[in-house]
């Protein structure tokens, strides 16, 4: 099953890295595994920009592109994005001001920013026809149901469409759509996630297909940072690893110095599935952020007015991190899954993707090991 992944996408070893940072995608490509490029914060042509650079700097090697065409939003796609600032209610935007200005940061710089565009998560099909336009193996769509355009869109450019899922009845959906490949993960995923954990999910879901007669390939997602639990997802089935958190600490990553050291401090426990983000429950480095809210009694608002709220509050408190300010490192946090705890130190991605195929082939060979009846050694 690995070999037939590895064939449909160009890549030597099925290790998908998704990123939000174009460096991250071309070495972890270089390396032999095959990164994906989220768009979803993207203009279109800022996207351009972003797929010309891997382009150049990924020496001939195959990446992909992820996009977010959610299902249901709370908001009319044709609106412009100062028209749904508008909708934010003033309850909220007084929130944020004030954790700002405990912080010591002017009110303006977190402020929503509008235009008169759509927010990114309406133009998933401007971002498709960008990525065509280069030479992607594989296009993925974060959440929900992948659409009839996405489907026609790769096939009448040969290129496999994948889709995320976090429930089998899920998979079956994308599936009688169309798709390529299905990413099962976990909830123990960084970003958006369910609540069935990886180990539940992929077989559960690979099981599903098996009885629905769908002969597709299974990548498995959540929680995967060593070469040996992928191993042990492949050995149920999946036909390769995708991962997201084991790169938030290296250096080619976007995330800044400060999280990476609180990544590297913090274990398992210290994530949680929150919607005070985006809207929709994703996974994140728990901080005072999700305390606050919480404290405030203030309910996430739908995708995508609790995006364009908070995004630019925690730019600001992001940057205001980096200078040193000890209030804003405290509400500081990004997405990230509960296999940060197995990240002990900032590696390089090509170090990581070496490491992931190292781990990889100790694992394999203990797994071909002839078992033995533990009975036989009792005396």
């Amino acid at each position: 099953m690995a070999f037939r992944m590895t064939e449909m996408v160009g890549c030597e070893f099925p290790l998908f890295a998704f990123s939000h940072c174009r460096d991250v995608v071309a070495a972890a490509s270089r390396a032999g595994g095959f990164g994906v490029l989220g768009a979803v914060s993207y203009t279109p042509e800022q996207l351009e920009h972003e797929l010309n650079w891997i382009d150049d700097n990924i020496d001939g090697k195959p990446y992909g592109v992820d996009v977010l065409i959610p299902e249901i939003q709370a908001v009319d796609h044709s609106v412009s994005a100062d028209e749904i600032i508008a909708n934010i209610p003033s309850q909220y935007r007084d929130f944020t001001r004030e954790l700002l200005r405990e912080c010591g940061i002017a009110d303006d710089v977190g402020s929503p920013q509008g235009g008169s565009q759509a927010p990114n998560t309406s133009l998933g099909q401007e971002l498709l026809e960008v990525s065509f336009n280069h030479p992607v193996r594989l296009i993925a769509n974060a959440l929900g149901t992948a659409p009839p355009a996405m489907i026609e869109a790769g096939k009448r450019h040969n290129i496999p469409v994948a889709a995320l899922v976090g429930a089998k009845e899920h998979a079956i959906k994308q599936v009688d759509a169309g798709v390529d490949i299905i990413v099962a993960q976990g909830g123990e995923g960084g970003g958006h996630c369910g609540d069935v954990s990886t180990i539940v999910l992929v077989p559960e879901v690979i099981r599903a297909l098996e009885d629905s007669g769908a002969d597709i390939p299974v990548l498995a997602a959540g929680g995967i940072m060593t070469g040996k639990q992928m191993v042990g997802m492949m050995a149920m089935g999946a036909a390769g690893a995708w991962c997201g958190s084991v790169w938030l600490a290296s250096p080619e990553a976007e995330t800044s110095e400060v999280f990476r050291d609180k990544m590297i401090a913090a274990g398992s426990r210290d994530t949680i599935r929150s919607k005070h983000r985006t809207g929709k429950f994703s996974r994140q480095l728990k901080s005072e952020w999700h305390e606050r809210w919480d404290a405030a009694g203030l309910p996430a608002l739908p995708m995508p007015l609790m995006s364009l709220l908070a995004e630019p509050v925690l730019r600001a408190l992001d940057s205001a991190a980096v200078a040193g300010n000890p209030k804003a490192q405290a509400l500081s946090s990004y997405w990230v899954g509960q296999g940060l705890g197995l990240v002990q130190d900032s590696r390089g991605v090509g170090t990581i993707v070496q490491d992931f195929k190292s781990d990889f082939a100790v694992g394999f060979e203990v797994s071909q090991t002839p078992w033995v009846n533990p009975l036989a050694l009792v005396v």
